[in-house]
C-alpha cells in the first residue's frame, strides 16, 4: 500500500500555497481584526508583526525541518528523528500532541466553518437587507442554538474537507490550495478596494498603522505574541506533515519567510477590508464572533450592493476555513494511512466521521447542551482552551527545545542549508528566545501574572 510518506509536493509553489492555506484561516480574517481592535490598533499590529518574524518564523522553520527530515506523519517523524539523534522515544509525544490537537480543533473548527457556509446563502438570498443590530443578533443566536440547522452546515463543511483530503496530496490538497488560495487573495484585495471606496479607509489606515503606544501593556503584548504563534498554525501537526511532503531542494528558511509574510498580509488586508466598513457605519464590536456574524451583516444590509459584497465576504471566510480544515485533517489521516491498516480513503472517512460526531457535541453546546459544562467551560470553550492554551504552547515549546538542544547543530545546518550568518541567528532564536517566549505566554494563560 502506498503510504503518505511516499507523497511529495509537485512544486515549491504548491507547497507554499498549501502551507499558507494552513496558516491562513478564520483567525486571520476575523480574530486578528478583533484582537487588533481590543488591543488598540496600530500598537498591537506592530508588536504582532515583530513576533511573527522573531518567534513564529523560527518555529515554522523548525517544524518544517522536522517534517522533511522524518518524511512521515508527525508521530513517526518525531520518533525517527529522535532515534537518529540517539534521544528518548518519548519525544514522539510532541507528534502525538499535534495529531490529537488537530483532530480536536477540526471537530469544532468545522462547526464555525459551517456557520460561514450558512451566511453565504443568507447574504446571497438577501437575508441581510436592512437588518438591524437586534435582528442580526437574534438571527445568529437563533441559528447556533437550533438543534438541526448548524449540524446540517457542519456536515456540509466536513464533507467538503473530506472530499479534498481523500484524493491525496497531488490530486486533492494541491489542486484545492492552488485554486483556493489565489482566489482568496483576489477576493480579499477586491474587498479592500471596495471598502476603500465606500468606507472610511483613512480611519482604518490610521487605526492599523499609527501606533498609540500608550495602549500597549503586558496583556496586549502577550495577546499579540499568542496571536502570532497561533496564526501560523504551529504545533498542530499540519505544518510538520506538510513538511514531510517536501523535497530536499526546497530552501526551508526562505519558504518560511514567504509563508509568514503571506499570512501576515492576509491579516492586515482583512483589517483594511473590515475596519473601513465598521468605522463608516459607526459600528462597535463587543465580542469575537460578533464582528463577523453580528456587526458586519448590519453594514452589508445598509450598503449599496450589500448582498453581493456580503456573499463575497462570507465566501472568502469559507475558503479560508477550508484551506485550514484540510490541513487539520491531514495529520491524523497520514498517520492511519502509513500504519498500512487503512487505505487513504478509509482513513479519511474514519477521521472525518469521528470529527463530525465530536463536533456535533460542540454545536449542540450552544443549544440543547448549553447547560453542560466541563470545568466551568462550554464544550467548544473547553476544546479551544485545551488545544490553544495548553497543547499548542507546550508542543511548540518542547519542539523548540528538541531542535535547539537535542539535535546536533551540524545536522540542522545540513538540513536547512542556510548561509552561516542566518543559521546562527535562527539557531539562537530557536534555542533561547522561542522557548522562553512561549513559556511566558503559557504561564500567563494558565496562571496569569
Amino acid at each position: 500500500m502506498a503510504g503518505a510518506s511516499h507523497a511529495h509536493w509537485s512544486s515549491r509553489w504548491a507547497f507554499i500555497m498549501a502551507a499558507v492555506g494552513s496558516a491562513v484561516g478564520l483567525g486571520n480574517i476575523w480574530k486578528f481584526p478583533y484582537e487588533a481592535n481590543a488591543g488598540g490598533g496600530g500598537a498591537f499590529v506592530m508588536v504582532y508583526l515583530a513576533f511573527v518574524f522573531l518567534i513564529g518564523t523560527p518555529l515554522l522553520v523548525a517544524e518544517l525541518s522536522l517534517g522533511r527530515r522524518g518524511q512521515l506523519s508527525p508521530i513517526r517523524s518525531m520518533e525517527k528523528v529522535a532515534k537518529e539523534e540517539g534521544r528518548a522515544n518519548w519525544w514522539s509525544l510532541v507528534g502525538w500532541s499535534g495529531v490529537i490537537g488537530s483532530f480536536i480543533v477540526i471537530s469544532f473548527y468545522s462547526v464555525v466553518g459551517g456557520w460561514t457556509l450558512s451566511y453565504v446563502l443568507e447574504a446571497l438570498t438577501g437575508g441581510m437587507s436592512g437588518i438591524t443590530k437586534e435582528a442580526a443578533e437574534a438571527h445568529f443566536n437563533g441559528m447556533v442554538t437550533d438543534p438541526i440547522t448548524p449540524l446540517f452546515w457542519h456536515a456540509g463543511f466536513m464533507a467538503i474537507t473530506v472530499g479534498i483530503v481523500l484524493r491525496g496530496v497531488e490530486g486533492g490538497l494541491e489542486k484545492a490550495v492552488t485554486v483556493l488560495m489565489p482566489a482568496l487573495f483576489v477576493l480579499l484585495v477586491g474587498l479592500v478596494i471596495y471598502s476603500g471606496v465606500t468606507g472610511d479607509f483613512m480611519a482604518a489606515v490610521n487605526f492599523l498603522f499609527a501606533p498609540d503606544w500608550s495602549k500597549m501593556n503586558a496583556d496586549v503584548a502577550l495577546n499579540a505574541l499568542g496571536q502570532s504563534f497561533f496564526s501560523l498554525s504551529l504545533a498542530l501537526g499540519s505544518i510538520m506533515v506538510y513538511g514531510s511532503y517536501l523535497t530536499k531542494d526546497v530552501k526551508i528558511g526562505k519558504a518560511a519567510v514567504t509563508i509568514a509574510a503571506a499570512d501576515s498580509a492576509v491579516a492586515i488586508l482583512a483589517g483594511l477590508a473590515i475596519f473601513p466598513i465598521v468605522f463608516a457605519f459607526g459600528l462597535t464590536v463587543s465580542k469575537e464572533e460578533g464582528l463577523v456574524f453580528m456587526t458586519l451583516p448590519i453594514a452589508f444590509g445598509q450598503m449599496t450592493g450589500g448582498a453581493l459584497i456580503g456573499t463575497l465576504f462570507f465566501g472568502l471566510l469559507t475558503v479560508a476555513a477550508i484551506t485550514s480544515s484540510i490541513s487539520l485533517l491531514e495529520p491524523s489521516v497520514s498517520y492511519l494511512e502509513e500504519t498500512g491498516k487503512m487505505s487513504r480513503k478509509k482513513a479519511t472517512f474514519t477521521i472525518g466521521v469521528a470529527a463530525f460526531i465530536l463536533g456535533s457535541f460542540s454545536s449542540l453546546g450552544f443549544g440543547e447542551l448549553s447547560d453542560f459544562t466541563i470545568f466551568g467551560k462550554s464544550i467548544i470553550g473547553f476544546k479551544s482552551y485545551i488545544t490553544n492554551n495548553l497543547m499548542m504552547p507546550l508542543a511548540g515549546m518542547f519542539m523548540a527545545i528538541f531542535v535547539g538542544w537535542f539535535i546536533s547543530r551540524k545536522g540542522m545546518m545540513e538540513e536547512l542549508a542556510m548561509e552561516e550568518k542566518w543559521f546562527r541567528i535562527w539557531f539562537f532564536m530557536i534555542k533561547f528566545i522561542c522557548p522562553v517566549a512561549i513559556l511566558i505566554v503559557f504561564y500567563n494563560i494558565v496562571f496569569g501574572f
